[in-house]
């Protein structure tokens, strides 16, 4: 699990109260007196520093997804067309993540080292689920592409909202989540937040060139990429609960390195098969914007995409797979306000409701979320009293 200084991305307050019944129960087991204390309240930092990643998390996906989806569109109104090219650049930023881990890798003291090793499972299994997992991301990548190419951004976005709904089904069944009215409400306002979005942010207001007769395949191929994403994260989800049994950031960015590795290897692979890279060099050359313009624009698009990634991982293995994409579904209403800056289009009253519908949908889910993290200490506590009223007796 890494050493204790290590940046822990559960909520280490639950955990010291659980660790705290644990001792009072040893203490009682032993035969020796427990004073009935009330059970200590976990260290106001770790809390700071739990919700202080999930922010940064947050930051991550909706700055990363909206930089990346208007780069794409822009991409593809400059002159880009090569889908491939847009899927590899989703996935090729993984050596961003090298440094971190090398630095938590040489960070990690040797007994932790040596402990966490015991604990992992093997090798051949983790391999075939990163490469599962890439292989995956890598056609979610793909369809992703064809719809931003084929759909107005009004109407991606509408269709991207639906992940949502995939998630809720996919969450329920995988990973045991419960919905209560506070959840669904929330994902019933970031729904309606991203359709508000899309009716009035119309393609002709950008001036996007979109293929005529593309729509019905667009429109599949989205949906279809918005219910497989949904699916990798329940996966994902899983596999940190099930399978590593670990939610240190160390583990996030191995998770993130080598199935974002995997896809982006499955990208190349299908970059040459398709012979597409034969086209780049006369592709870059008749870009609108330059040779430059069209290497910056990839590059950016793979910087922000992996922050987005990195986002995602890391907020999974926080929070929840739902969560993750109620979070990601937030960006849809702000797509018009870094259109506003980049692109100087106007912002009217429908666009100005439909980001504060998102926020309230967005409040809605952290405040049930802050209400279930309340109930699971109470609980906790009780549990801990009882141990402690039961250790009185004994000794009496």
């Amino acid at each position: 699990m890494g050493d204790a200084g290590e940046i822990q991305l559960q909520i280490a307050g639950i955990r010291g109260q659980e660790a705290g019944g644990d001792d009072h129960g040893q203490r009682a087991e032993n035969g020796g007196a427990c004073p009935a204390t009330e059970a200590p309240r976990p260290p106001l930092s770790k809390r700071l520093a739990w919700w202080a990643v999930v922010l940064i998390n947050i930051v991550f996906i909706l700055g990363g997804q909206g930089v990346a989806t208007l780069l794409g569109r822009i991409y593809y109104d400059q002159g880009g067309n090569s889908l491939w090219m847009q899927t590899v650049v989703q996935s090729c930023g993984t050596p961003l993540a090298i440094p971190l881990l090398l630095y938590f890798r040489f960070r990690t003291r040797p007994s932790s080292s040596v402990a966490a090793a015991a604990n992992r499972p093997p090798l051949v299994k983790i391999a075939a689920i990163y490469a599962g997992l890439g292989v995956l991301l890598a056609g979610d990548n793909l369809m992703y592409s064809y719809g931003l190419l084929y759909l107005p951004m009004s109407t991606y976005s509408i269709i991207c909202a639906s992940q949502v709904s995939f998630n809720a089904v996919f969450a329920y069944f995988l990973n045991k989540e419960k919905f209560r009215a506070l959840v669904l409400n929330s994902v019933v306002l970031l729904t309606f937040s991203a359709a508000l979005v899309g009716v009035n942010h119309g393609s002709d207001e950008t001036g996007s060139s979109i293929p005529k007769g593309k729509f019905p395949a667009g429109f599949a191929l989205t949906l279809s990429a918005s219910a497989l994403f949904s699916l990798i994260l329940s996966l994902t989800q899983l596999t940190f609960d099930e399978v590593l049994k670990s939610d240190t950031l160390r583990t996030v960015l191995e998770m993130q390195f080598w199935s974002n590795t995997a896809a982006a290897c499955v990208s190349v692979a299908g970059l040459f098969a398709s012979g597409e890279w034969r086209t780049i060099a006369g592709e870059m050359e008749a870009y609108k914007k330059g040779e430059l313009a069209y290497a910056m624009t990839l590059a950016w698009t793979a910087i922000s995409w992996q922050l987005c990634t990195m986002g995602l991982m890391g907020l999974v293995a926080a929070v929840s797979s739902l969560f993750t994409n109620v979070i990601s579904s937030v960006g849809t209403p702000l797509s018009p306000v870094i259109a506003v800056i980049f692109l100087g289009d106007r912002i009217d009253g429908v666009k100005l409701m439909a980001m504060l519908v998102g926020v309230w949908g967005l409040l809605s889910y952290v405040y049930q979320h802050y209400l279930d993290d309340r109930a699971k200490a109470k609980k906790i506590a009780e549990k801990s009293d009882e141990q402690n009223q039961a250790a009185k007796v004994s000794a009496e």
